[in-house]
């Protein structure tokens, strides 16, 4: 049994597809009518979410999957592993999710994070990308390095204020609040606010296209994760969001709030933005990613691809609620299938299913290439 927990923006086509394609899925929901109005058509297992009711409801081997806030990803994660259940969410993997991992190892239950859209998709291509360096003729431990993730949902009809919502606002507006570590030009790079960092990227579509960017959170980690050698020269490493040109113009008046805001405050302000940039009945949004990896010898390109994905809503709903929930529907059947290991872990680097999930990717974006830079 699958246990989907958040009817929210971000979460219906994946657990569409979970249903139709037959698994035995409840949709838990603390408005139930929203979650009828989501799933309603395919099914009537739709449950209020409550703690006790779905304690009292998981079996061992059953999947709980957390499409809620932040806050919700440990409390579930733990209830899963005291009935013997996995757990799945797309968010970012938090110390106290991490500190859960010898528990799960001893329950013998999978605890997948980071397998939405960024983190996700980026993870997938990044561990693609690093394979295929490694088994070409250009890999040298001592090239220099530089590897760029850049994400970012933008309206795909501008608008002045070069932003529409496609996911929980506040999270949007939390998200600027967050200090970064990044390297460039072989230094580390430490900023308190993101706009302190804004840079330009010249995005390999067709046709090529520049937008505003900026490093997110701490990339640091990643390095690892991505299985970088220790004994590898890293110039450049940088995970990052990606915006139209002119956000950082638009929104000067929002950086100035977000800073001195207190909970509630910034509640209000994103109820007023969302307001006045939700997207309209039938608009499509529009989701860009490129994750691109360089070596350089003797200050020579000898080595460059970028993954380049450009995808927008159309009659299946919004890019955003694809990329993100379709990418988690696809972590939790590999969990079923018992392809993930027991613990905590993040969107996969076997090869295997690298290459399974990016097919997957290719028929919910419009675009999705490979780019040979060099």
């Amino acid at each position: 049994m699958i246990h989907w927990c958040g009817t929210g923006l971000s979460s219906v086509p994946g657990l569409r597809r979970l249903i139709a394609d037959g698994h035995e899925v409840t949709a838990w929901n603390r408005t139930p009518e929203k979650a009828r109005a989501a799933v309603g058509d395919l099914t009537d297992a739709i449950r209020v979410f409550d703690l006790p009711a779905l304690e009292a409801a998981l079996a061992p081997g059953d999947v709980v999957v957390s499409m809620l806030p932040a806050d919700w990803h440990v409390p579930l994660a733990e209830l899963a592993i005291s009935k013997g259940a996995h757990f799945v969410s797309s968010s970012y993997i938090a110390p106290e999710m991490r500190a859960l991992d010898s528990k799960a190892r001893a329950a013998g239950v999978a605890l997948v994070n980071e397998v939405g859209l960024d983190p996700g998709i980026d993870h997938l291509m990044a561990h693609d990308l690093v394979r295929a360096y490694r088994a070409s003729d250009a890999f040298d431990a001592e090239n220099a390095l530089s590897f760029v993730s850049y994400c970012g949902g933008v309206p795909k009809q501008a608008n002045a204020f070069r932003y529409k919502f496609s996911w929980a606002p506040v999270g949007v507006l939390k998200a600027l609040r967050s200090p970064s570590r990044s390297i460039r030009h072989f230094t580390e790079l430490n900023v308190a606010r993101p706009w302190d960092a804004l840079g330009r990227y010249d995005a390999p579509l067709d046709p090529p296209e520049s937008f505003e960017v900026y490093p997110n959170r701490d990339s640091l980690p990643f390095i690892a994760q991505y299985e970088f050698g220790p004994d590898w020269t890293v110039k450049d490493f940088v995970r990052g969001t990606l915006r139209l040109n002119g956000w950082a113009e638009a929104w000067k008046e929002i950086f100035a709030a977000v800073e001195t805001a207190d909970d509630a405050a910034l509640a209000d302000l994103a109820a007023e933005l969302l307001e006045k940039n939700a997207y309209e009945e039938g608009e499509p949004d529009r989701v860009v990613l490129c994750v691109s990896l360089k070596a350089e010898k003797a200050g020579a390109t000898v080595w460059h691809k970028t993954w380049v994905m450009d995808a927008w809503g159309d009659a299946r709903g919004t890019a955003m609620a694809r990329l993100v929930s379709v990418p988690v529907s696809l972590a939790i059947e590999a969990v079923l299938n018992r392809e993930i290991a027991p613990g905590v872990s993040a969107a996969p680097s076997d090869p295997k299913l690298v290459t399974r999930w990016l097919g997957e990717v290719q028929g919910l974006a419009q675009r999705l290439m490979l780019v040979d830079e060099g």
